[in-house]
Parts: structure tokens; sequence; C-alpha cells
């Protein structure tokens, strides 16, 4: 099998579209505040209700990665269909620093996790990390779920479905 014949068969499958944030802490602490981390992920879910936990993977050696290797607090935001920009943003390759992509985004600072929440998600969820599992060339990283919330109702989920975001219907 070829890596495009898996990756072909793999992008068959639809998957919900979430922004992972955490907050990177400064170096100096005389210095500056530290800086806002965020990723595009389709590979998020579900994992026990109790204790609540939740799986991200992460690109193994990506920014993010080596951020939850050392920060263990960190956020997911469920992405609506309408925050389609938000999720291509932060999915760019090379792409400028976080802080100017979060310039224009309506968040809140998360209470347990500091990290930033989206405003619009469907959902939030504010994690610690549990356990960090190294998977070819990813890292599964599973998160205690700490804080959940459910600030919007409207709109339905982003998805994304041979290879582009979607709506579902």
């Amino acid at each position: 099998m070829s890596d495009d014949e898996f990756r072909a068969a793999m992008s068959r499958l639809a998957a919900g579209v979430v922004l992972v944030t955490a907050h990177e802490p400064a170096l100096d602490p005389e210095g500056p505040g530290g800086e806002d981390v965020g990723m595009t992920a389709t590979a998020f879910m579900s994992v026990s209700l109790d204790p609540p936990l939740v799986l991200v993977s992460l690109r193994e050696g990506s920014r993010m990665d080596d951020l939850l290797d050392e920060q263990p607090l960190w956020a997911v935001s469920v992405l609506s269909e309408s925050q389609r920009h938000i999720a291509g943003r932060f999915a760019m390759k090379g792409r400028i620093s976080d802080r100017l992509l979060f310039e224009d985004i309506p968040y809140v600072r998360g209470e347990a996790s500091g990290a930033l929440l989206v405003g619009g998600a469907l959902a939030t969820l504010e994690c610690r990390t549990e356990q960090r599992v190294p998977a070819g060339d990813h890292t599964l990283v599973i998160g205690r779920v700490l804080a959940a919330s459910v600030p919007s109702a409207d709109g339905g989920p982003l998805a994304y479905f041979k290879g582009r975001y979607r709506q579902l219907g």
C-alpha cells in the first residue's frame, strides 16, 4: 500500500474540526507575558466519560507537540461551520506569528488552562495532559477535561471530508 492509497482511503472518513490552543509561558519572567499558540486538528475524539478524557493527535515535532510536551494545560474549541476561516488560518504551514492570527478572532482566556477559547465555537474544553503516546509520525495526547462548556447552540459543525472543509446537510 502506498502513502497516497492510505491517504485517499482515510480522506473518506468525515471528521470534526477543532482549534487546539495553549499558552507558551514567557522564557524570562521579567519580559513579555508569553505567547498564545493555536493549531487546527481533525484527529480529536472523546476517550472516556469517567474520568473525562479526550485525545488529540499532533504531528511529531510540530510546535504544538513541543509545547504540550512542556506545558500540560491546553484547550479545544469545536469549530462551527461559519468558522472555516479560522480552521484554514491555523492549518497553514510556514505561517506568520500566531499572535497575529488571533488578532481579529473573538476569544476568552480559559480559567482552568489559561489557553484561548474561540468565541462562537460550538463547544470548548479545557484540558490537562494525562498521557503522551508516540504513534508513528504523531504523538497522541490524552487530556483530562477540567472544564467544558457549550457557549453557542447556533449553526452546525465544521467537518473535514475528502480533503476539504464542509458543512453537514
